[in-house]
């Protein structure tokens, strides 16, 4: 009785257009409330709310959205633009590489799939209608290779992940992360050269080693970002919390170098980086919420048996649970579908004998595809707008480079040492 109460007052207020962080603390109050008075519902909801986001881990979410925030407004787009044209600009269908290696480094960089969209995407999208790639091409391309760098770390997703796992290690996650992300955008290139050829699109000019040298300089203080986080996380001079607090303070002086942020935006930067913030931290309350609740109604443990009695087959469970994951992905942000559905799948994949981390990896990589599909993804409008096209026009092109998502997807899913060997090395 609970279970559908719960399923259908949170498909009922999504449908009415609801947002998605009031419709997820609703619908768990809604349940709470067959089972005992309006004021233990009221309390116990808000007790769950408040308690979900009492963990220091969750620092790191607020600090890597404003260093995502600063680099966003920082000059750093064109300079990692330029530095990938003279890497990769000469293959066929040159500047549709050049836009997936810029959106890979800048999504890594910033954190943020929107952001790169955005940065990215108001640069690349008139360069490459210059050189005869449509707009709704052009367009498809900067939405998925956007979405790499959720995976490629720095990652707030995939803290996300380890809160809601009960713990798994932030650092393993993130050097998990690695290979899946550009296994990832090497796919949409090769997608994006079959494109190219057969519409003709001629191959770019090659680049001079001083061209490439002189980019690669311009665009290193941006890059060093990566090494200082990860590496400073993985040789335990920090905690991801710290790092952080470390990186919001590389950019700060990073922008002091270009000198492309004014002392008086940076209000406006803080500003925008709090409200970022306050809405993801209101999912993780509510979401955390309608965890407590299901768990409550012993929902993880009924799913378990369910996909377990169809098979005993870790390829066949695994097969089912992305199946689910990209339907769920075209309803539902990533985030508020990280936190609900990990404590769902966590005991399926545990007794399948699954390392957690390697399930992060598939779960962030598989909710990805989502940001690029409608009704509600978020890249997808960001892109779209960008390009002054329609999403109607631009599903046809996203759908080989689709395809190469999922490819790459099922590759992550069955081979986990495409995940776990960085991992490994580090002894994580």
């Amino acid at each position: 009785m609970e279970v559908a109460i719960l399923v259908i007052s949170f498909i009922i207020l999504l449908g009415l257009g609801v947002p998605i962080a009031w419709s997820i603390g609703l619908s768990s109050i809604f349940t709470m409330l067959v089972s005992i008075p309006a004021i233990p519902a009221f309390t116990t909801v808000a007790h769950r709310m408040a308690s979900g986001l009492d963990s220091f881990s969750l620092l790191t979410i607020p600090f890597f959205i404003l260093a995502g925030q600063i680099m966003n407004r920082g000059g750093i787009a064109r300079r990692l633009i330029a530095f990938a044209r003279t890497l990769v600009g000469s293959l066929p269908g040159g500047l549709a590489h050049v836009n997936i290696v810029a959106a890979m480094m800048f999504g890594a960089i910033a954190g943020s799939a929107v952001a790169a969209a955005s940065a990215i995407g108001s640069f690349m999208t008139d360069e490459m209608e210059k050189e005869g790639f449509s707009k709704e091409f052009a367009a498809a391309v900067n939405i998925t290779s956007s979405t790499t760098g959720l995976v490629i770390p720095p990652s707030n997703v995939l803290i996300v992940y380890s809160l809601a796992s009960g713990g798994v290690s932030i650092a393993a996650l993130f050097l998990a992360g690695y290979v899946p992300g550009i296994l990832t955008g090497l796919f949409l290139m090769i997608m994006a050269t079959i494109w190219a050829k057969r519409n003709g699109h001629k191959v770019g000019k090659r680049s001079t080693f001083k061209e490439v040298w002189t980019t690669f300089w311009s665009a290193f203080p941006s890059l060093l970002l990566l090494v200082v986080i990860i590496g400073g996380i993985v040789a335990g001079i920090f905690t991801a919390t710290e790092a952080s607090a470390v990186a919001v303070l590389y950019c700060l002086l990073l922008t002091y170098v270009y000198k492309e942020l004014k002392l008086s935006e940076l209000p406006n930067v803080l500003l925008g980086s709090v409200g970022t913030t306050a809405i993801v931290m209101l999912l993780i309350g509510t979401s955390m919420s309608m965890s407590w609740i299901m768990a409550y109604e012993n929902i993880p443990q009924n799913i378990t048996e369910i996909l377990l009695s169809f098979s005993d087959s870790k390829i066949v469970v695994l097969l089912i649970i992305n199946l689910i994951l990209l339907f769920v992905g075209v309803f539902m942000d990533m985030t508020p579908a990280v936190l609900i559905f990990t404590p769902i799948f966590l005991p399926v994949v545990t007794a399948l004998g699954m390392d957690l981390t390697h399930f992060g990896i598939i779960m962030v990589l598989n909710l990805t595809i989502g940001l690029c599909t409608p009704p509600v993804g978020s890249v997808l409008f960001v892109g779209v707008g960008i390009a002054g096209t329609t999403i109607q026009k631009v599903i046809k092109p996203l759908m080989p480079l689709f395809l190469a998502m999922l490819v790459a997807l099922m590759l992550i899913t069955y081979i986990p040492e495409l995940s776990l060997w960085l991992p490994r090395i580090f002894g994580l």
